[in-house]
């Protein structure tokens, strides 16, 4: 077995609760330290699941000499501050989607990351899943022709509580940044993550946050892609893939997807790739394979393309006119 690369959690919100057992099923992962902001949110998270290591600041964290990559787990509108500090520390980052609140903010954490000459990668779990990699190699092998149109969706309805993350603009609040950047990450996997015209619609609540909407994304060579994302409406949560010669059902919900079905002339093909683990481990072991191979980002989840996914969101919100008050 490889020298085990050592993992810290920055935050012990329910991400990381999830990153935690992620990585417990990887054989050279170490979770060797945790952060927050209290010594006893630390101590509590550690104690669950066996963190030698705790910290009662992320400053602390960020500066343990025994920690070779940190995973950034707080709420969207403090991306930028922790990965940043991390990244002055030298260390790695992984940091959760969405990468961070608008594409001004990416650039500068991804500048950061070059000039410091540190790995950085957006943890789009998704893109790294088995049936994910199988849907790329069908993709490919051109197994249904050229793909013309995509129509991917994520909701979930929440009970509305304005203080609730979802519907909380302090917060980043709303189901585009929450939800909607699954689809659009996907989308971006396939078509690529430069649409030339963008059209939208969104129902803004009594926060100011978008409840739910839907987007039409075009591209140059007259593809489209259909996307809705909700935090007020469960949608199927799933993705189709069509193309000149067939069609591609990844089936919901996609996000924790284990199942496809290609579907191309006489052909009807449905792969099972159950998961190990919860599948939050398959974008950690991404990380630590770009960091023994010397890489600075991820070939699956590039850096330019993460920035270019938050400006897709810039877009479509500056359609709604919606600000956050951070901004």
């Amino acid at each position: 077995m490889s020298t085990p690369i050592r993992w810290g959690i920055l935050a012990t919100g329910s991400i990381a609760h999830q990153f935690a057992g992620g990585l417990a099923v990887i054989p050279d992962a170490e979770l060797t330290a945790v952060g927050s902001r209290t010594v006893e949110a630390a101590n509590e998270f550690a104690d669950q699941y066996d963190v030698p290591r705790r910290h009662a600041s992320y400053e602390e964290l960020a500066a343990d000499p025994d920690v070779d990559v940190i995973y950034v787990a707080t709420p969207h509108p403090f991306h930028k501050e922790n990965s940043l500090l991390c990244l002055d520390a030298g260390k790695a980052v992984l940091c959760e989607k969405p990468f961070t609140m608008n594409a001004r903010e990416a650039e500068a954490v991804v500048a950061r990351a070059r000039k410091k000459g540190v790995f950085l990668m957006e943890a789009m779990w998704t893109r790294f899943l088995p049936i994910s990699g199988k849907v790329r190699q069908w993709i490919g092998e051109k197994a249904i022709g050229d793909v013309r149109m995509i129509a991917a969706d994520f909701g979930y309805r929440a009970e509305f509580d304005p203080e609730m993350r979802a519907f909380n603009p302090d917060l980043g609040g709303g189901g585009l940044l929450d939800v909607g950047v699954y689809p659009i990450a996907y989308i971006s996997m396939i078509l690529g993550p430069e649409p030339d015209r963008i059209a939208s619609l969104a129902e803004i609540g009594d926060t100011g946050v978008d409840e739910q909407a839907a987007v039409v994304l075009g591209y140059p060579q007259g593809e489209l892609a259909l996307l809705s994302c909700a935090v007020r409406t469960d949608t199927t949560n799933e993705v189709r893939i069509l193309g000149t010669d067939g069609q591609i059902h990844l089936h919901p919900p996609f996000f924790t997807g284990t199942t496809a079905t290609l579907k191309a002339g006489n052909l009807e093909e449905t792969v099972e790739l159950p998961l190990e683990g919860n599948g939050y481990n398959y974008q950690a072991v991404e990380v630590m394979k770009c960091l023994r191979d010397g890489r600075l980002e991820s070939g699956l989840m590039p850096l330019d393309e993460t920035v270019a996914i938050m400006n897709i969101m810039d877009r479509i919100r500056s359609q709604w006119g919606l600000k956050y008050p951070m901004e």
